[in-house]
């Protein structure tokens, strides 16, 4: 080895700690002339796509009653979502009580709130604005109050924990058809588009389906959900036309609303009510679609909402089922394990002298 290269050598290897004082040297991890890399922060997608909902909603909400023509009088969205907060809130504190640990809203000051009342705000303000009570707000507050309570009292085991299944804006709008059928209905799509023109007609539904696309294939990442559901309403389409002598234009004809359109980018693609795998995804879609056909055949009115809901209802009721099962081979298993006690083999004989 020459001069020079021993000389290298020695100046690379890391500076021996100093001796006495028992301190050991800390040596800086080299990065060879490059900025230090820092982990980017992740994202949290859930609080990303309910804020985009609510916001969405949120700005819906306030063109309907200045520019579109919604016939609910305009203090109907603060009332009902001052009463989903305060509903929402309520149960909160209950179910922490009753499993002895502290409400979810709790320890992150005013941001833990505002993250924790989104969906009851998205709730409120989407049963009021489809929801039509002509000067009754009292069955608007009653489906709210159902929506916000089906999160609490409709739950399974979904992956080990216990989550709501059944879409809570679409299942308070259902009770509440149920039981005032005669008084309420369904907001009349005319409400998206009556004091604008033509071009502006068109350019709502163009702007909801948009927004709603984007926040369904980037945040909740529902697009194959949204493709079970379309694809098989068309198949719908086309079966109740060939058995059913039904009109083709007119069975399809209701996918070119804008309720429609609100209902596919909001309602159903639900993150908390809905599978995750994507396979799932377009079975839950399809068979909400399939549904929908089976109930117009029938001639049942409001046809999506309860489509929808049977399909949460079975969701939940399948995962109740497969929780049972599973826990009854366990203890079948269990049982069979301690019956089986083993045998001791006798020990050798001794024999005496």
């Amino acid at each position: 080895m020459t001069l020079l290269n021993r000389k290298l050598s020695l100046r690379d290897r890391p500076s021996a700690p100093p001796r006495g004082n028992g301190a050991t040297a800390v040596v800086p991890p080299t990065t060879n002339g490059a900025a230090p890399t820092t982990e980017p922060v992740k994202r949290d997608v859930r609080y990303l796509a309910l804020r985009n909902f609510a916001l969405s909603l949120t700005v819906l909400n306030i063109v309907g009653y200045t520019i579109l023509g919604f016939e609910q009088p305009p203090l109907w969205p603060i009332l009902a979502v001052l009463s989903a907060y305060t509903i929402d809130l309520t149960f909160e504190l209950i179910a922490a009580w009753a499993r002895n640990t502290a409400p979810r809203f709790l320890g992150r000051g005013a941001r833990g709130v505002y993250e924790f009342l989104l969906p009851a705000h998205i709730t409120a303000l989407a049963v009021n604005m489809l929801l039509y009570a002509n000067n009754q707000f009292w069955p608007v507050l009653f489906a709210v109050a159902v929506a916000i309570t089906s999160k609490y009292v409709f739950q399974a085991p979904f992956a080990g924990r216990m989550r709501h299944f059944m879409n809570p804006s679409n299942f308070g709008i259902t009770v509440a058809l149920l039981c005032f059928s005669t008084w309420i209905s369904i907001a009349p799509p005319y409400e998206f588009g009556e004091n604008i023109n033509t071009m502006f007609r068109i350019a709502v539904p163009l702007v909801l389906l948009v927004a709603g696309t984007v926040i369904n294939a980037t945040l909740v990442r529902r697009v194959p959900l949204i493709i079970g559901w379309l694809g098989g309403f068309v198949i719908q389409a086309v079966v109740r036309h060939g058995l059913f002598d039904v009109a083709l234009v007119a069975a399809l004809g209701t996918m070119t609303g804008t309720a429609f359109i609100l209902f596919t980018n909001y309602m159903i693609t639900d993150p908390g009510t809905t599978p995750f795998p994507a396979r799932a995804q377009f079975m839950f879609g399809a068979s909400a679609a399939t549904v929908y056909g089976l109930l117009m055949v029938f001639n049942v009115v409001y046809t999506l909402f309860f489509a929808v809901t049977i399909v949460c209802a079975i969701r939940g009721s399948y995962a109740w089922v497969a929780s049972w099962t599973k826990a009854a081979k366990a203890r079948a298993a269990e049982r069979q394990g301690t019956d089986r006690v083993p045998v001791l083999s006798p020990g050798p004989t001794i024999q005496r002298a």
